[in-house]
């Protein structure tokens, strides 16, 4: 059932919803820049929207705070199943230099569960490129794993 409704809702393209969950900004701004003519994300079906409710892929910036978790969480359960997770940034990934600070609950992946991470302070836009095609690799070798079991 579930792969089914995989390949129905992946052959478009892919919608994006962005949450900044207490980052600097720049791994925001590298995102904007992949959009922009130069990188032109959107040739390869990657688009922004404005809700959680239209997304196919959340993307995250920044280490979580604690006021900020449970919205990270209420987030997350909006965006309609099958979804995809990329964590963006090297704060994202580990807190980075927020490490020790008491308003940081931890990485994200201490909240929802992670599909990619794209390393980096900030990462180039080739990289958060690189990391949407390897979530669409990951994505696809579940199709595949899912057709072969429902054979």
């Amino acid at each position: 059932m579930r792969i089914r409704k995989m390949k129905k809702s992946f052959k478009r393209s892919l919608w994006a919803f962005h949450i900044n969950t207490g980052s600097c900004n720049a791994c925001d701004i590298e995102i904007l820049a992949t959009l922009m003519p130069r990188y032109d994300a959107e040739r390869f079906g990657i688009k922004l929207v404005g809700t959680p409710r239209h997304a196919d892929v959340l993307l995250v910036t920044g280490p979580v705070t604690e006021k900020i978790r449970d919205k990270v969480i209420r987030v997350y359960e909006q965006v309609p199943d099958p979804k995809l997770v990329i964590v963006i940034g090297g704060c994202g990934s580990t807190t980075g230099v927020y490490q020790e600070s008491y308003a940081v609950t931890g990485p994200v992946d201490n909240c929802i569960p992670v599909d990619v991470f794209i390393p980096g302070c900030p990462p180039r836009p080739e990289a958060i490129l690189y990391g949407v095609a390897r979530a669409w690799e990951k994505l696809e070798k579940i199709m595949k794993e899912g057709s072969k079991n429902a054979s």
